[in-house]
């Protein structure tokens, strides 16, 4: 299996961003790639923002003007049998996933809300975006939702991010 060039920034101050926390995001990158058995060399973006940052960018990009905990950009579009059809390359031939944004501080909270740990709600958030940048859409309906649901959960268990 190919890794993923996983580049990760952190533009908010508000919650602690760990070292932990990064590299969890790199093993939940790669985690859900091999279990999806994408092969491809591939580049995924991870910014770390606050919920200012991410009310802005719902409201730009969905038109919808609140915080939320994760927004996900995919950059490669699939037809129905969940084949790429179009696709950017990166330099090196490495195919573009697309932008993963995760609200921190909406982590920290949605973690003690379901009580669990900051690192496990960055996981599954992760996990999740992930999920859409491999093509998946639970605004589908309930039937890909639990979908992603049962995938997200395999992934974090894999890597020990349990409740």
């Amino acid at each position: 299996m190919a890794q993923a060039d996983v580049i990760i920034e952190n533009e908010q101050s508000v919650c602690g961003f760990t070292p932990e926390m990064e590299t969890a995001i790199r093993q939940v990158v790669d985690m859900v790639l091999e279990q999806e058995g994408f092969a491809q060399s591939c580049e995924v973006s991870v910014l770390i923002v606050d919920d200012a940052a991410i009310q802005a960018l719902n409201k730009e990009h969905r038109g919808k003007d609140a915080a939320t905990d994760v927004l996900s950009f995919p950059m490669l579009e699939f037809d129905a049998e969940g084949r790429i059809v179009s696709a950017d390359e990166a330099f090196g031939g490495a195919l573009l996933l697309g932008d993963i944004v995760i609200s921190l501080p909406h982590a920290y909270a949605q973690a003690e809300e379901y009580g669990h740990s900051p690192l496990r709600e960055v996981g599954f958030l992760c996990a999740h975006s992930m999920l859409h940048l491999l093509g998946y859409d639970h605004e589908q309906g309930e039937a890909e939702r639990r979908v992603m649901r049962e995938k997200e959960e395999k992934a974090l268990a894999a890597l020990g991010l349990v409740r």
